[in-house]
């Protein structure tokens, strides 16, 4: 399975490291990724895989739900699929 994260919040440093470092140790892969700075604000979109996932989806997203209140960053996780057909037109 693949997942959409997403990351959003005030530019600082360490917020790729962070959230790099949960998914290596979730054994999450970064497949592709794409991030800006907008003004000061800081924008993450990564494509994973979360095929050899050491946790179930549901943990995986609190985990990183926990991470992006400790980077004071909104951290997002998606299913693709279900990410894909929400932005169908």
């Amino acid at each position: 399975m693949r997942g959409i994260v997403t990351v959003i919040g005030k530019d600082k440093v360490g917020i790729i490291a962070g959230v790099s470092q949960k998914l290596t140790e979730l054994e999450i892969n970064i497949l592709d990724v794409s991030q800006t700075i907008m003004d000061e604000y800081f924008t993450m979109m990564m494509l994973t895989d979360l095929g050899n996932a050491n946790q179930h989806f549901d943990r995986i997203r609190e985990e990183l739900h926990q991470l992006g209140k400790e980077l004071g960053v909104k951290i997002s996780v998606q299913n693709q699929e279900i990410f894909d057909a929400m932005h169908k037109l």
